[in-house]
């Protein structure tokens, strides 16, 4: 599938995200603090694919 610029942007900024949230559960692993880092990483994860699903039915090079 090719995408455009916009695309890939979305995707980068909300995976940076998500990779912060990660590293900050593996780094503090059983405290309060990363199980809710996780389960923020898992919502953004669900956020990130709507917001890319929605960014393709609008955008005439994506989709």
């Amino acid at each position: 599938m090719k995408t455009c610029h916009q695309f890939n942007t979305i995707r980068a900024e909300y995976e940076r995200e998500i990779g912060f949230m990660v590293a900050h559960s593996n780094r503090h692993d059983g405290s309060p603090a990363a199980k809710s880092s996780a389960k923020q990483a898992a919502s953004t994860k669900q956020r990130m694919a709507r917001a890319l699903n929605s960014h393709v039915g609008h955008c005439t090079e994506c989709g």
